[in-house]
């Protein structure tokens, strides 16, 4: 028998190696597309897809899931927008805590946990991210997605060297061509980030929605941080919220500024009737001062290099040894969103969360105690 030549078995090694190699990467990208689960609780009466109140999102990334919470009994209604930017957990994680925990008992909440699901399926580049975070239930530890800012370039690409606001024509940085939060109230022929928005946008329309209140975080060194932005129509909410919850934590108010276009709190007061919230909580994986970001920084928030930043006054909100852990950050988020239900008295009537684990519960419990357990 004639022997194989040694370069061409060499040669066939190599080719071998790096097919495995291809294959290996590409289970690994495709796996970071696969959702988490999240468990429709005893309160969730109805989920339909984005692409109901706006059909071509059907079989798109940026079709995602709306959890509906009707409590049975007539009265106002509550839109929370999760994960607008999955890189910052505290809003995501609290829009999940309400789906599998909370039971309305008047009025009807809306949940999108995922606003912007193609964002969920990639991280920023030149970050380090991690792909996962992992939080400890009752009885056993669930993972979730870190993502992105902007959504995924495979979805848009791509970026303008300009991006251009449709509505109002102010112009930003070709980056937030890709960010949910500056393509408000959106378009029906834009971009698909603009679809996105012009989705939600519609949602708030045809539901005549009362309150819209979108989760953020940013950095502990930015200026409007542990915050409440308002559109002027909702100022007064924020105020009487404000007055609510000051016992346990210090939170600020800033209105919606009018010449900054895109934004939650600035389109959807304008385009629709509903009252436009963004609250902000402090995360230490969203900063330029932290360490290596991983899954244990993004759920305990702590960070020796913030902490040393704030012994400088390089940081604008408490920061110690101790960090700032994402529960606290869901008890900031969860305990304001209870009282914007509750203090809101408009001529629709009135909206109640029920009975909502408070500030102190979750700081003691952990936000963990609060989700569904693995199934």
């Amino acid at each position: 028998m004639k022997r194989i030549p040694k370069h061409i078995l060499t040669a066939s090694a190599l080719c071998l190696c790096v097919v495995g190699l291809v294959i290996y990467l590409a289970i690994g990208f495709t796996s970071q597309r696969k959702a988490e689960p999240i468990y429709a609780g005893p309160g969730v009466t109805d989920v339909k897809m984005l692409s109901h109140w706006f059909p071509a999102l059907a079989g798109s990334n940026g079709d995602t899931e709306v959890y509906i919470l009707d409590s049975g009994k007539p009265g106002a209604s509550m839109l929370v927008l999760g994960g607008t930017h999955p890189n910052e957990p505290s809003g995501f994680i609290s829009a999940v805590t309400l789906v599998e925990y909370c039971q309305p008992t008047s009025g009807t909440l809306y949940v999108i946990p995922r606003a912007n699901n193609s964002a969920f399926t990639c991280t920023d580049p030149q970050e380090a991210a991690p792909t996962k975070y992992y939080i400890d239930t009752k009885n056993g530890t669930r993972w979730f997605r870190f993502g992105s800012r902007a959504t995924n370039p495979i979805d848009q690409w791509p970026d303008s060297e300009v991006y251009v606001h449709a509505s109002s024509g102010q112009q930003l940085s070709g980056s937030e061509t890709r960010n949910l939060n500056r393509a408000y109230p959106g378009r029906a022929d834009g971009t698909f980030t603009e679809k996105v928005a012009y989705g939600i946008t519609q949602l708030i329309l045809a539901q005549n929605i009362s309150i819209t209140v979108d989760l953020h975080e940013a950095s502990p060194e930015y200026t409007t941080v542990n915050a409440i932005v308002a559109h002027e129509n909702a100022l007064n909410l924020a105020a009487m919220t404000l007055w609510e919850v000051e016992e346990d934590l210090s939170i600020t108010i800033e209105a919606s500024p009018t010449n900054l276009h895109g934004l939650t709190h600035r389109e959807l007061g304008d385009y629709t009737n509903t009252l436009a919230l963004l609250m902000e909580t402090a995360n230490a994986s969203q900063g330029r001062l932290h360490g290596a970001i991983d899954s244990e920084l993004v759920v305990t928030g702590q960070d020796k290099f913030y902490a040393r930043a704030a012994t400088y006054g390089a940081v604008t909100v408490p920061y110690t040894e101790a960090g700032i852990s994402l529960s606290e950050r869901c008890a900031r988020h969860i305990a304001c969103l209870v009282q914007f239900a509750e203090q809101y008295d408009g001529p629709d009537g009135v909206i109640s969360l029920g009975a909502m684990p408070t500030y102190r519960q979750i700081l003691a419990n952990g936000i963990g105690y609060y989700l569904s357990d693995p199934q």
